[in-house]
């Protein structure tokens, strides 16, 4: 027995492919080229927030390099004092979870619906979404509509505008043609289920991963707009967070003398304490969706 485990132990060293100095240097320079880009992406990151908690004037010279200097959360005190930033907030959660709900329950179903063979018209239909997908009407058009519709100046228009992403909905089908085998829904069919019941108790729970890389770019997309308020000239009491944080950006910079080097400070301050304020949540959500994105992705997209 013992004689048989030295012999194992044996073969798998020789089995072992042995590692040349051009492998390690290989390894060395690869480790290297990572490291910089890891360096790279994290940094702007690191000193947005050391920026954040620091004092203006050392920011403003460009002092703050490696760690913060004066530490002061005067910046985070004065966005957080501000109402109108509280309610951009308030209206950027309701925008961002009702407006996500109302594209996911326009995605899914129509990513599954495509999917299916027997879909009447169905090449004609993913022809019309191909062509939207390389031209649109413009913006003109688009007010025009949104008009007729009695959605300018409708903060609604914040949560609907653009319900479909053609390429969201072209993910999910692949999802789907991929993920759902036939004997499944022949199975399920036999049994006497319909469509409705098929797609509700057999596809959604399957869909968890797809769901979620749809939640996710929805979302982002949601809390990160701000230039719809201007177009439809939606009133300010309505306005979500960033466009409200664009406004004081463009407010604390005007003046003379003095009152122009205060204001700058001011500016300095909002302008990193906001985006840690605004991109924390996004940051939050991320890891708790993650573990269903890296799937989501690769096997929802295109072949």
């Amino acid at each position: 027995m013992d004689m048989d485990v030295k012999e194992l132990k044996k073969l798998q060293k020789k089995s072992k492919i042995k590692e040349s100095k051009r492998d390690y240097a290989y390894y060395i320079i690869t480790g290297i080229i990572l490291a910089i880009l890891a360096l790279i992406v994290i940094y702007p990151l690191y000193y947005i927030v050391i920026a954040s908690i620091s004092n203006p004037d050392a920011v403003m010279k460009g002092d703050v390099w490696l760690y913060p200097i004066k530490v002061t959360f005067s910046g985070y005190k004065s966005l957080f004092e501000r109402e109108d930033v509280w309610r951009g907030y308030f209206n950027t959660l309701a925008y961002t979870i009702l407006g996500t709900l109302f594209n996911v329950a326009l995605t899914i179903p129509a990513g599954w619906a495509l999917s299916r063979d027997y879909l009447p018209f169905r090449k004609l239909i993913m022809t019309l979404l191909i062509i939207t997908m390389f031209f649109g009407g413009g913006l003109v058009p688009y007010l025009i509509v949104c008009r007729a519709l009695g959605l300018y100046q409708n903060p609604l228009i914040l949560i609907i505008g653009g319900g479909v992403s053609v390429y969201n909905v072209f993910m999910c089908k692949s999802f789907f043609e991929s993920s759902v085998p036939k004997e499944v829904m022949e199975a399920a069919e036999i049994d006497g289920a319909g469509e409705i019941r098929i797609f509700f108790d057999l596809i959604i729970p399957i869909a968890s991963s797809i769901i979620s890389v749809m939640v996710l770019f929805y979302a982002v997309g949601h809390w990160n707009n701000y230039i719809d308020a201007y177009i439809f000239n939606i009133d300010k009491s309505f306005y979500p967070l960033q466009t409200v944080i664009n406004g004081l950006l463009d407010a604390t910079t005007t003046g003379e003398g003095e009152v122009v080097l205060e204001q700058m400070r001011i500016a300095t301050q909002i302008k990193f304490t906001s985006i840690i304020v605004a991109t924390a949540p996004i940051l939050i959500l991320y890891p708790m969706i993650e573990k269903h994105f890296g799937k989501g992705v690769l096997v929802g997209s295109f072949k």
